[in-house]
């Protein structure tokens, strides 16, 4: 879990995985993101692989293109960690 928390610390990551939420279960090539989010490819790819890394992005090659997702069960987990275990025994923390 801790994982998962350490790859949100860099807002560039916050702002892929952001995007990729609002883009829905389809996700977005890398040519996509890269056109909303405004990091150079390197960059993108760097944080990416962060997010991979931490199972909150999933990527598969679809063609010639590689289409990234978020996998929303273990951003969900985030979640539900913060409120149910981080709020255990504390009044009106949910």
């Amino acid at each position: 879990m801790a994982d998962r928390f350490a790859a949100l610390g860099a807002p560039a990551r916050v702002q892929l995985l952001r995007l990729l939420v609002r883009a829905g279960g389809d996700g977005l090539t890398v040519g996509e993101l890269q056109k909303h989010s405004g990091l150079a490819l390197s960059t993108q790819a760097h944080h990416l692989n962060a997010l991979v890394r931490a199972g909150l992005v999933v990527q598969e090659k679809v063609g010639r293109e590689v289409r990234s997702r978020v996998d929303y069960r273990a951003v969900q987990s985030l979640g539900t960690f913060l409120i149910e275990r981080c709020c255990e025994g504390v009044g009106g923390c949910s």
